[in-house]
């Protein structure tokens, strides 16, 4: 059930104006109203999902199979080298409801990597035992 204020619900039931670029009877893309670039498209499910770890494993594969023929079109369409193609969970999610950000990209664009500071295992060991804690969890 999707919460009274979801502005992608709106968008979905059509109460909400927004640039749609495809939809089928699960999933709807249109504009980012904010690109970081012309062409940037967000991809959602019609049915209001929250993060990743909600999609039914029945929905997984034929969402991203929409993201991927998106990225297709946005790449092709707006003359791109590539795409950035990115999801957050609840962490820099501006809003509650899932959806893929697919931006077209180019070389020198000026869009840097990923927005975040990177940093580097101690060492070896270190790494291994991350692996390890991720690897008991599956």
């Amino acid at each position: 059930m999707a919460p009274a204020a979801c502005s992608f619900c709106e968008i979905v039931a059509g109460d909400r104006p927004a640039a749609v670029v495809h939809e089928t009877d699960d999933f709807l893309a249109f504009l980012d109203h904010r690109p970081l670039f012309p062409g940037h498209t967000l991809v959602v499910p019609r049915t209001h999902l929250v993060t990743l770890l909600d999609v039914p494993a029945d929905l997984v594969g034929p969402f991203f199979t929409e993201v991927q023929r998106v990225t297709a079109a946005v790449t092709e369409a707006m003359g791109a080298a590539g795409s950035f193609v990115a999801e957050n969970n609840v962490v820099s999610q501006s809003v509650p409801h899932l959806h893929v950000h697919v931006v077209p990209r180019n070389r020198k664009d000026g869009l840097r990597g990923f927005f975040w500071p990177r940093t580097r295992y101690a060492d070896d060991d270190e790494m291994a035992a991350v692996a390890a804690r991720i690897g008991a969890m599956l």
